[in-house]
C-alpha cells in the first residue's frame, strides 16, 4: 500500500473483484492467529496451535478466510494525496515530505515486489503500514454537512488517528455516528416568516434574472442557470415553502433574493421610501434564510452571501459584513476550503467556484470597510475555478478566476500596507509596494482578451473586473498619495496660490513621483471607463461596487486638482467623475447622492482659498443636474491610462531622500478614506469647509 493511501471508506462504490486469487489455505497458513495480533507479537503460524500458544497453554484461534473489495480508484489516492498535501504544506515542509518518501519508497516497493511473488501479505503483519499519523483532510462528509469538516487539531481526528494505530481498529467509525446530541431540535423556536410582496409573472421574472446575472452572475458563483431557476420558480409559484423544510426555505429565498437584485439592476430611478428597488423581495427572503443553529449547506451559504451583498447595497456595512461571515464560516464547516475526494467534477467544481465567490465578497468588504481578513490564504488549500467540459474556454469559471486572483492580491495590499505592525523602514515599504505592483502587471498580462476593456466593444463583466484592477492601484498608492497632496497644501497655506503652480515633482524621488502618477492614472482610467459604460446604460444606479469604485477615484482626482498644478486631463476627468456620482445621487441613490455634496464641498474649499489668481483657480463644477451621464471627450476615450510597462519599472530611492516621506505616509494609512472624510465633515461648519483642515488637521 501507498505511504499516502488512505482506508477504504464504507461509503465508496467497490469493485466486485477481490484483490488477489490465491487460495484460501495458502492465505490462512500466513494469518497470525488473534491471540498473537492482540499482543502484536511474533507467530509461528502452526496449525492447530502455534508455538507461542502451546507454551502458555492457550487456545490457538485462527481467523477464516476474508474477501476483502477495494475501490477502484485505489491507484489514485496516492497522487490526490500529493496534491492536497502540496496545496496545504508551506513549500519547505512538503519538501522535506517528499525527500522522505523518496527514502522509504524503494524498501517499500521491494517488499511489495516480494510479497507479490509469494501472495498477499497479511496486512496486519505489517507495522509500517504506510498510513500517515495525520489524515486531517479525509473527514468530509458530504452526505451528512453537519459532520462535515474537521481540522487537524480536532480531538475527534486526533482520537481516529490514535485508533488507527490499532491494527483490529481502521477508524472508520465516526463519533458523528453516536446520538450524542445535547438538545432536542423539536425545542428550539420554529421559523416563521411572512410573505408580503407576491411573484412577478413568469416573463417579468425571467427579465429580472437577465438583469441580475448581468451584473452578478457574469462574476460570481450564487445563481444557477436559468434553467434551474424556472424550476424553483415554479416551486414557488405553488406557494409558500414548509418552514420546517430546510431546503424548500432555502429555495424559495434564492428565489426572492434573485428578483430582488434583478430589480435593483434594472431600475434606473426609484422614488420609493421603504427601501431601493428590490427591497421588498429581500425583506421577505430574510425569514427564510438559515438560522445559525442549523444544518450548513451550499445553497445556504449562497443564501447568505446574497443576503450580505444586497445589506452593501444599501450601505448597511455592519450588517454586510455579519451575513457575509456567515456564508464564509457556513463555508469552511462545509470544507469548502479545501478539495475532497468526490468523484464528480461538476460538484467539485461547484463548490469551488462557491467558496471563491465568498472569498471575493468577503475580502473586498473586509479590505474596504477596514476590518480583519476572516481567512488568510495559507488556510485554503482548494484549486481556483476552472472549465468544466462543455463550457466556452473564456466563460464564467475564467472571470470567476481571474477576480479571485485580484482579490488575493488585495488581501496582500492589506497586510502590506493597511495592517496595523511595527513602524517599517521605507525601503522595506518601498518593497512591498514594489511586489504588489508586479502582481498586478503579470495579472494584466495574463487577462484573456475578452476581458479587456475596448471603449467601443465591452462586456460589463470587464467593466466589473478592471474596476476592481484598477481599486487594487488606488489602495495600494494611496496613503502616500494622500501624504504628498497634505504636504503640497500645507507648502500652498504657508507660501500662497501661487506655490500651487510649482512642479510638484521637484524634490521628489522618481520611485515617489513614478507611484503618484501610478494611482492618478487608476483614477483616470476608473472614471473613463465608468463614464463609457454609464452611456450604454452598464452602470448600475444603486450597485455598490459601481459607486464605490466611481467616488474612490473621484476622492483621488479632487485631491490632484486642489494640490497639484492646473492640468486638463486632471480636471475634465474630475468633472467626469462628480458627474458620475450627481447622475447616480439624482436616480435615487441618497447615499451616493451625499458623497457627491462632500466632495463638491470639498472642491468648493479648495476653489475660495486659491480664489485671488484666476490661473490657478480649480475648475468650475458641473452643472447642478443632469438627465444623462456627462459625455466623454474622445480624448478620454483612450485606454489605459495606466501602461501595463509603467508598472513594471522598478522602485528605487538611492539617495534615500524620500524614505522618510514613505514612512510616514504608511504609518497610520487610511483604508475607508470616504468614512474618514464624512467623519470630518459631519463635524465642519457648514459653508466653511476648508479642503487641507478637512483631510488633514488631525489636531
Amino acid at each position: 500500500m501507498s505511504a499516502l493511501a488512505t482506508p477504504v471508506q464504507a461509503t465508496d462504490h467497490v469493485s466486485s473483484r477481490p484483490v488477489a486469487h490465491w487460495s484460501a489455505s495458502a492465505a490462512d497458513a500466513r494469518r497470525r492467529c488473534l491471540h498473537c495480533r492482540q499482543r502484536r507479537s511474533y507467530c509461528s503460524k502452526e496449525k492447530p496451535t502455534c508455538s507461542r500458544c502451546k507454551d502458555a497453554g492457550m487456545t490457538c484461534v485462527y481467523e477464516g478466510a476474508r474477501k476483502i473489495l477495494v475501490n477502484e480508484s485505489w491507484k489514485l489516492k496516492p497522487r490526490l494525496w500529493m496534491v492536497r498535501l502540496r496545496l496545504l504544506l508551506p513549500p519547505v515542509a512538503f519538501l522535506s515530505l517528499t525527500r522522505a518518501a523518496a527514502v522509504v519508497t524503494p524498501s517499500a516497493a521491494a517488499s511489495s515486489s516480494s510479497s507479490t511473488k509469494q501472495g498477499p501479505a497479511d496486512e496486519d503483519d505489517d507495522f509500517t503500514d504506510g498510513q500517515p499519523l495525520l489524515q486531517p483532510f479525509d473527514h468530509l462528509n458530504l452526505e451528512r454537512p453537519s459532520t462535515s469538516f474537521q481540522g487537524p487539531a480536532s480531538s475527534d481526528n486526533f482520537l481516529r488517528n490514535v485508533r488507527m494505530l490499532y491494527h483490529d481498529d481502521d477508524g472508520g467509525t465516526s463519533l458523528d455516528c453516536w446520538p450524542a446530541n445535547l438538545w432536542e431540535p423539536g425545542a428550539l423556536p420554529g421559523r416563521t416568516f411572512g410573505l408580503r410582496t407576491r411573484l412577478p409573472p413568469v416573463d417579468m421574472a425571467r427579465r429580472l434574472f437577465s438583469a441580475q446575472h448581468v451584473y452578478i452572475g457574469t462574476i460570481f458563483a450564487f445563481t444557477e442557470p436559468l434553467e434551474a431557476f424556472e424550476q424553483m420558480l415554479g416551486e414557488a409559484y405553488g406557494g409558500p415553502p414548509d418552514p420546517r423544510d430546510l431546503t424548500s426555505c432555502l429555495k424559495y429565498a434564492k428565489v426572492l433574493l434573485v428578483l430582488a437584485f434583478g430589480q435593483l439592476y434594472s431600475v434606473n430611478q426609484w422614488v420609493g421610501f421603504r427601501g431601493p428597488p428590490g427591497f421588498d423581495y429581500f425583506a421577505d427572503s430574510l425569514g427564510l434564510l438559515p438560522e445559525t443553529y442549523e444544518e450548513g449547506s451550499l445553497e445556504g451559504v449562497e443564501a447568505l452571501a446574497l443576503a450580505g451583498y444586497f445589506m452593501q447595497n444599501m450601505n448597511r456595512r455592519d450588517a454586510a459584513f455579519q451575513y457575509l461571515g456567515r456564508a464564509l464560516r457556513m463555508a469552511v464547516s462545509l470544507g469548502l476550503h479545501l478539495e475532497t475526494g468526490d468523484a464528480d467534477e461538476a460538484r467539485r467544481e461547484r463548490r469551488r467556484r462557491v467558496w471563491w465567490s465568498v472569498y471575493s465578497l468577503d475580502r473586498i468588504l473586509c479590505v474596504k470597510s477596514g476590518n480583519p481578513l476572516t481567512i488568510q490564504d495559507d488556510d485554503i488549500g482548494v484549486a481556483l475555478p476552472s472549465r468544466l467540459l462543455g463550457e466556452p474556454e473564456h466563460g464564467a469559471a475564467s472571470v470567476l478566476r481571474d477576480y479571485t486572483q485580484l482579490s488575493r492580491i488585495l488581501g496582500q495590499i492589506h497586510d502590506a500596507v493597511y495592517r496595523r505592525s511595527a513602524p517599517r523602514s521605507g525601503r522595506s515599504l518601498m518593497a512591498a509596494v514594489q511586489t504588489i505592483v508586479r502582481a498586478l502587471s503579470s495579472w494584466f498580462r495574463e487577462l484573456p482578451a475578452a476581458l479587456r476593456f475596448e471603449p467601443r466593444s465591452f462586456s460589463r463583466e470587464s467593466v466589473g473586473t478592471l474596476a476592481h484592477y484598477y481599486q487594487c492601484i488606488n489602495m495600494t498608492v494611496r496613503p502616500l498619495l494622500l501624504h504628498v497632496v497634505e504636504r503640497r497644501l500645507h507648502a500652498i497655506r504657508a507660501s500662497g496660490p501661487e506655490e500651487k503652480e510649482r512642479d510638484w515633482k521637484t524634490g521628489l524621488s522618481q520611485a515617489t513621483v513614478h507611484v503618484v502618477e501610478m494611482g492618478l492614472g487608476a483614477a483616470h482610467d476608473t472614471v473613463n471607463m465608468m463614464a463609457i459604460a454609464a452611456q450604454r446604460d452598464m452602470v448600475a444606479t444603486y450597485g455598490y461596487m459601481d459607486g464605490e469604485h466611481i467616488f474612490s477615484a473621484s476622492i483621488v482626482l479632487v485631491m490632484a486638482c486642489a494640490a497639484f498644478p492646473a492640468n486638463a486631463a486632471n480636471s475634465m476627468a474630475m468633472q467626469t467623475g462628480l458627474g458620475l456620482l450627481r447622475y447616480l445621487g439624482e436616480r435615487g441613490n441618497s447615499h451616493i447622492g451625499a458623497r457627491y455634496e462632500l466632495l463638491l464641498a470639498l472642491h468648493a474649499g479648495a476653489g475660495r482659498a486659491l480664489s485671488s489668481t484666476s490661473s490657478s483657480s480649480p475648475s468650475p463644477p458641473p452643472p447642478p443636474s443632469s438627465t444623462a451621464p456627462a459625455a466623454v471627450p474622445e480624448a478620454l476615450a483612450s485606454f489605459p491610462a495606466v501602461d501595463n510597462s509603467f508598472l513594471d519599472q522598478p522602485l528605487h530611492d538611492d539617495s534615500g531622500m524620500d524614505l522618510y516621506l514613505w514612512e510616514e505616509g504608511f504609518a497610520c494609512p487610511t483604508m475607508d478614506l470616504d468614512f474618514d472624510l464624512a467623519q470630518r465633515t459631519s463635524s465642519a461648519a457648514a459653508g466653511n469647509v476648508n479642503f487641507s483642515d478637512l483631510m488633514y488637521n488631525h489636531g
